[in-house]
């Protein structure tokens, strides 16, 4: 899972990335509004957890930022603002859920992967793909019932191509989605082949089927019919 913090307390914004990151999740920060806009312009995430009260600009604005680039994040409302017309306000323009400052971060954690399940899984608690079963709560996969032995950087790629199962994929887009901020750093993306190269093999000696296909020139596609 992709995040995207945006938080101008310093101290907050690290707590919350190093805990989150330990849980899985990939985690970028921005500490002002236009830091922000900037962000979400340019790359995609998953869940984006929200400040209200940020130096340069107010968070509802981001919210509406998001809604007019038809962005599919889901978005948390991270405030110290405890008002019920705050509330109202920031779920009304479409924030996804609100948290009200302060909070345990295992509670951040836990409300985020549920925006994430009712996002991508339809509020189920596993996804499957045929004889793929993924448990997103323990970070497991498994095909039939053979539990896949994956680096963390496989598992999440996996996720990623089940999320978007019979799309194309590019490249640079799986380096976004797994390194974050890392990927603008590389000279290429051939890096992504390897990773999916085992991912490949790993389900296949599992028994399951032949899904990611290379579309050549374009990228990748995890084909939910494979031949």
């Amino acid at each position: 899972m992709k995040v995207l913090i945006v938080e101008d307390n310093l101290e907050l914004s690290k707590n919350m990335k190093s805990y989150l990151e330990k849980e899985g999740s990939i985690c970028e920060t921005a500490f002002t509004y236009n830091q922000a806009i900037d962000k979400i312009i340019g790359f995609k995430y998953d869940v984006i957890i929200l400040d209200l009260m940020l130096p340069d600009g107010n968070g509802l604005d981001v919210v509406k930022t998001l809604k007019s680039e038809s962005s599919e994040a889901g978005i948390l409302i991270a405030s110290a603002k405890n008002s019920l017309e705050n509330k109202l306000d920031g779920l009304n323009i479409g924030a996804d859920d609100y948290i009200t400052k302060p909070f345990h971060l295992s509670e951040l954690n836990a409300r985020i992967k549920a925006i994430y399940r009712r996002k991508n899984f339809n509020n189920k608690k596993f996804l499957e793909c045929n004889e793929i079963l993924i448990d997103p709560e323990a970070c497991e996969a498994k095909v039939s019932d053979t539990l896949l032995d994956l680096t963390k950087k496989e598992y999440e790629l996996l996720l990623y191509f089940i999320s978007n199962q019979n799309r194309v994929i590019t490249k640079q887009s799986i380096a976004e989605h797994l390194w974050g901020d890392q990927a603008d750093f590389y000279d290429s993306f051939d890096f992504v082949y390897q990773h999916i190269k085992n991912l490949r093999k790993k389900i296949l000696h599992a028994g399951g089927g032949d899904y990611i296909n290379t579309i050549y020139g374009m990228g990748y596609k995890f084909n939910t019919s494979p031949k």
